[in-house]
């Protein structure tokens, strides 16, 4: 198929095209942003989505960066995953990013599409949603009203629905650099090789005196947003790392699982083994991390 009819803008800076959205917008125009086009290009071939307007941000300097930032790695919207993948910064400082990186589609895909398109377009079988609540991000969009800084656990708010406001474009992500002593992990099944993911955990891990004194892990592709799974955070603070107590965490993050979603390639119940089988090995390959 090809996409319905729509207008096409290309502001040529960030002012105009917040400006150009805000028009758009006041005359009753859906306006849909074009980022790196990985998700929504099919979308509009296939007519799922039928936007009034494109608003394509490919012209407009200065949203491509990777840099340390105040001791956090803050990454323009427009970066494509494939300069994540490729940036040292983001390999050495952040590694659960980077592995989530490169687990989204193939690298064709990955030169194209961007880091910021991927967050805003917030699929909860993505791994992007997951590791931002893991590593506490921050989404920092851009609207008429200036810059408002959107902390992760507040950007997610249902099925490809985030907390942005009419009018605002996400203009970068900030996380945190990884504290020495942390290991980290992220597992995903899926039907082929860089599909999205019929479940995944994303971890941190942190160990001391042969302990775990902390664990921040999300699950994806199990509900309409990535989800904190807290009760087996808490089980796992203070225990001894090994094969028993990750064996428990994954029975009480499946348990702690509420209604996972069902479809025809996955059921609910097949879904929540996976959460806890998947969380197990996680564990493991954090805990030999985490040095």
């Amino acid at each position: 198929m090809k996409p319905a009819p729509f207008e096409y803008h290309a502001p040529t800076s960030l002012a105009d095209a917040v400006t150009l959205l805000a028009r758009l917008e006041d005359e009753g125009c859906d306006a849909k942003i074009l980022a790196g086009g990985q998700s929504l290009m099919p979308m509009l071939a296939m007519r799922v989505a039928r936007p009034d307007a494109l608003v394509d941000l490919r012209q407009v300097p200065g949203l491509d960066h990777i840099r340390l930032q105040d001791g956090r790695i803050a990454i323009g919207a427009m970066a494509s995953k494939r300069a994540a993948e490729l940036s040292e910064l983001v390999r050495e400082r952040q590694p659960l990013f980077h592995a989530a990186t490169r687990l989204v589609g193939h690298q064709q895909i990955r030169n194209r599409g961007s880091v910021g398109g991927s967050f805003a377009h917030a699929d909860p079988a993505s791994e992007y949603p997951a590791v931002a609540l893991v590593l506490g991000m921050e989404m920092v969009a851009t609207g008429p009203d200036g810059e408002r800084v959107i902390p992760a656990a507040e950007f997610f708010v249902t099925y490809m629905t985030t907390a942005l406001e009419q009018g605002e474009i996400l203009t970068e992500v900030r996380m945190p650099v990884l504290p020495p002593g942390t290991g980290w992990a992220i597992r995903e099944i899926t039907r082929r090789s860089g599909d999205l993911a019929l479940a995944g955990v994303a971890l941190t891990l942190r160990l001391e005196a042969g302990r775990c004194a902390d664990a921040r892990i999300a699950a994806f592709g199990i509900d309409a947003t990535a989800v904190r799974l807290s009760e087996a955070e808490d089980a796992l603070r203070g225990a001894v790392p090994n094969t028993e107590s990750f064996a428990r965490a994954g029975a009480i993050a499946a348990a702690s699982l509420a209604d996972p979603m069902s479809c025809i390639h996955a059921s609910a119940e097949y879904r929540r083994h996976l959460v806890g089988t998947l969380l197990e090995r996680a564990l493991a390959d954090a805990a030999a991390r985490a040095h």
